[in-house]
């Protein structure tokens, strides 16, 4: 499945290598709150560092303007990797320029060196082939570890590729191979569970997995659409209604292996405080709105998932933010998490609920890339990865 080359591959002893990781990171106060991210790429940074690489680390960190911002400085991030590390880790005020070449001129080998923001350059989305000219230049090597990063053409991402032999890392190869499978040859059945606000953002994943699927679930937001073009009155819950003719489209494509939910949690306000209700499904109120799945929902879902060879899940069934509205996703969690299936999370939010739920170790893979592993689902090839070397 796996047709690209890996760092495994590459003669790295005393080469200076970039490594293009996945270091976008929740950062409060100047100190990392979740370090998922940062402790996937180690088996990466490990590898190059035990077989006499000068590693060169390179990431974007949150949406500054193009600009040097230091409220997304990667420092933090520099520092919290040196507690994980037994080598040296140094830090470069910039990706590009002299400060960056000077750092990596004097790196040696079994050293790390963690390079500033490379959203500081408006060349980093612009994929500008003299910005990756210049990253490239800082190395003999490059390797993209940044699975979370690879649906981007950016210079980091893919522009650097043109100038270096490279390679994916160990991160990458995992993601690729696990949600690859999934989608090639998945254990049936083939469960998908699609939640999150937007049915827009998943219309391409929704036409592609109708395809594969056995079975898509549909929670979270993007369920409010999909009823209210099935024709019930959602009063004020969240419906797309430029997505209504998308909605309707979808379902009768695949209204066998489309499941709906059968009941909703409502409230009164958009508020974790607000006065609720469960009813079955049924025209909603006026002044009420669908903040959650309902318990009959839950075991409706439950029950197909319980049979599932393979459940890839992407997106909260409900307003997850409010402890009292995210019962339908973390019901739903456990029921992953204890059915017998090969089990695939991605997204920000569904990772966060397997996370909080203390469920993550009966989970068979986590990825680490929500746009990512949305963009495979819908089977785009990843520029990030299309540009490394095949085997």
């Amino acid at each position: 499945m796996f047709n690209k080359k890996l760092v495994s591959d590459l003669d790295v002893k005393g080469k200076k290598v970039l490594v293009r990781v996945d270091f976008n990171v929740p950062i409060k106060e100047g100190k990392v709150k979740d370090d998922t991210r940062i402790v996937a790429a180690l088996p990466t940074i490990n590898y190059l560092v035990e077989h006499g690489a000068a590693v060169i680390l390179c990431s974007h960190l949150g949406r500054p303007k193009d600009e040097p911002d230091p409220a997304y400085s990667m420092q933090p991030v520099a520092d919290y990797l040196a507690k994980l590390v037994t080598v040296p880790v140094k830090f470069a005020e910039d990706c590009i320029g002299p400060k960056a070449e000077e750092a990596a001129k004097t790196l040696k080998a079994g050293e790390i060196l963690v390079l500033e923001n490379t959203r500081f350059h408006k060349g980093e989305g612009k994929n500008d082939p003299e910005m990756s000219r210049q990253l490239a230049s800082l190395a003999d090597l490059y390797v993209n570890d940044a699975f979370g990063s690879a649906h981007r053409a950016h210079a980091s991402t893919a522009g650097v590729a043109d100038f270096l032999p490279a390679a994916a890392g160990f991160l990458m190869e995992k993601e690729i191979q696990y949600l690859g499978n999934a989608i090639a040859e998945p254990k049936r059945p083939f469960v998908a569970i699609l939640g999150g606000a937007k049915i827009s953002d998943k219309i391409g994943v929704i036409e592609n997995l109708l395809t594969k699927a056995d079975n898509i679930l549909i929670g979270g937001g993007m369920a409010n659409t999909f009823l209210a073009a099935q024709g019930y009155a959602m009063a004020d819950s969240l419906v797309e209604a430029e997505a209504l003719e998308t909605a309707k489209s979808l379902l009768a494509k695949g209204s066998e292996k489309l499941l709906l939910p059968v009941d909703v949690v409502m409230a009164n306000a958009f508020d974790a405080e607000a006065e609720m209700k469960t009813q079955d499904l049924a025209d909603i109120p006026a002044g009420w709105r669908v903040l959650d799945i309902g318990p009959k929902t839950v075991k409706a879902f439950s029950k197909v998932v319980k049979k599932a060879g393979t459940v890839v899940w992407n997106g909260p069934m409900g307003v997850f933010e409010f402890p009292r509205f995210a019962v339908g996703t973390f019901e739903v969690a456990k029921a992953v998490a204890n059915s017998d299936a090969v089990s695939i999370i991605g997204g920000g939010d569904s990772v966060a609920a397997i996370n909080q739920s203390g469920l993550d170790d009966k989970i068979t893979h986590i990825s680490t890339g929500g746009g990512a592993s949305l963009e495979m689902l819908e089977g785009i090839e990843l520029p990030g990865l299309k540009v490394l070397n095949d085997k």
